[in-house]
């Protein structure tokens, strides 16, 4: 199944669905980028983009078994990236945005996997999606701004073979995702990574007998728990929390070991820290352990 061709700005429970499908459907969403696909000509200017129109998220997708308290487990089976992205330096934007005195805008060509910063800079691209998530327990959340729903999250490891779990908070969850970069640095520091069109291939499913209350994710590697926040201290708080208590659970530990066990090999990393709100991961390796993070 192809959903393109409907886009949202912000995530909630009153955007109408673009389909409906059933737990355990595979189906491809068609994102623009970041820009709206404004800027992707060679004569694009910055000056000329409607911010009115950014971060567009394809969807929202409502998924017929889905009701609150369940979890929405996201398969990400493929990413595939346009032949050419776009990123930015905007004055007062991004951790540098006070030191930008003008815009600039620069187009990156794609080939075979490589992203062509500059003539001596070839970049392995890691397509990943910046934003992804449900509609929020209330109101409605610019797709531009992440939360407990998922949303702008930019957390690099969400990409290709990992599996994405949200909480959801409605009927039908109403998924929706954009923002896809080709390769983007953790932290987004300039505020854009390598923008760009993309095709999402998930196999979404519905879990049932248990719940949540952040984004986790797990790849053959590692899992994640993953928080948003105006205060990135209380974000850091809350992943480190969220880590811990599947660490004793998952290996029968008291909260004292297990904290000791995390400081001792987990990992705290930025995802992205431009946004109104901040997100951290907490990762954690298997440890030989190859069960799903739910269990």
């Amino acid at each position: 199944m192809i959903i393109q061709g409907k886009t949202i700005y912000a995530m909630s429970a009153a955007n109408e669905p673009a389909a409906k499908v059933n737990s355990g459907t595979t189906m491809t969403f068609i994102t623009k980028d970041c820009f709206n696909n404004q800027l992707l000509g060679e004569d694009a200017v910055l000056d000329a983009l409607d911010w009115s129109a950014i971060n567009p998220a394809t969807g929202p997708v409502y998924i017929e078994e889905a009701e609150p308290g369940d979890i929405l487990k996201i398969k990400i089976e493929d990413i595939k990236v346009a032949e050419c992205g776009t990123m930015a330096a905007i004055p007062d934007n991004g951790v540098l945005g006070a030191l930008v005195m003008k815009g600039v805008l620069k187009q990156i060509p794609v080939h075979d996997g490589v992203a062509e910063f500059g003539p001596d800079i070839k970049i392995p691209c890691k397509p990943m999606i910046g934003v992804i998530g449900v509609a929020p327990e209330q109101g409605e959340i610019p797709c531009g701004e992440p939360g407990c729903h998922g949303g702008n999250m930019d957390n690099t490891r969400i990409a290709a073979g990992a599996t994405l779990y949200l909480p959801v908070f409605h009927k039908g969850a109403l998924l929706a995702m954009g923002d896809v970069h080709a390769c983007m640095g953790d932290g987004e520091i300039m505020v854009t990574g390598l923008e760009i069109p993309a095709e999402v291939t998930v196999t979404v499913e519905v879990v049932k007998g248990q719940s949540i209350e952040n984004p986790m994710l797990e790849d053959e590697e590692s899992y994640y728990t993953i928080a948003s926040d105006a205060d990135v201290e209380q974000a850091v708080f809350t992943a480190v929390r969220d880590m811990t208590e599947i660490v004793m659970r998952k290996k029968d530990m008291s909260f004292e070991e297990a904290g000791m066990l995390l400081s001792a090999m987990g990992n705290l990393q930025f995802c992205q820290v431009v946004d109104p709100k901040r997100t951290v991961r907490m990762e954690m390796k298997r440890c030989g352990d190859v069960s799903s993070v739910l269990e």
